[in-house]
Formats: structure tokens, C-alpha cells, sequence
């Protein structure tokens, strides 16, 4: 399997987990981590490698990248929604499905 996908999958289940615990603010991080990851790739293979460490910057890029599919794009703002005063996203949105909808879309195997 190679890094990228183990390095995905790995913040996915620790997502997963998160959830058990019903710890729903880790939960966000490790989908934005996950997606992260696939951003990365994603761009590494377009010949555009990216320094930008914070998976939160990467979700910002693809969000503006005008190339991407709208659904991409949506996806990638979904994940940069801020919670409330009461830790909560302002949309009914599972970040975790937005996270794999990104990784598939943009790395179909």
C-alpha cells in the first residue's frame, strides 16, 4: 500500500474512533487531516508538489482551485466550516463522508 493511502486511511479510522467516543471535534480533525492527505497526493501527481503543512491551507487551495468539480469544491469548504459557541458545524454536514468524497474524487483507484 503506498504512504499516502496508509497515512488516509490511518486518520480515517482514527476519525471512526473518535466517533466511539463520541469526541465529534476530533473527529473533524482527523477528516480534514484525512483529506489533507489526498489533497497532497492529488496535487504531488499533477506535477504541482505543495510545502504547505497545514491540512486546513490544503482544504483552502482546493476550494479555490477552479479546475475542481463544484461538488469537489463543496466538499472542501464543508471542511472548513468553524464550529459555534457550542462546538457545533452551523450545517448538518458528516465531514468524514466530505473527507472521502474528496479522496475519490480526486484519486479514483
Amino acid at each position: 500500500m503506498s504512504e499516502w493511502k496508509s497515512d488516509y486511511q490511518r486518520e480515517l479510522a482514527l476519525a471512526a474512533a473518535a466517533r466511539e467516543r463520541n469526541n465529534e471535534g476530533q473527529a473533524r480533525v482527523c477528516a480534514r487531516r484525512a483529506a489533507g492527505v489526498a489533497i497532497r497526493e492529488y496535487y504531488r501527481r499533477q506535477g504541482k508538489p505543495i510545502t504547505i503543512p497545514s491540512a486546513f491551507d490544503l482544504l483552502k487551495l482546493l476550494m479555490d482551485d477552479v479546475s475542481q468539480p463544484e461538488a469537489v469544491r463543496q466538499s472542501a469548504a464543508s471542511l472548513t466550516l468553524r464550529v459555534n459557541e457550542q462546538f457545533k458545524l452551523p450545517v448538518d454536514v458528516d465531514l468524514v463522508k466530505e473527507a472521502e468524497s474528496i479522496a475519490e474524487a480526486l484519486l479514483p483507484e
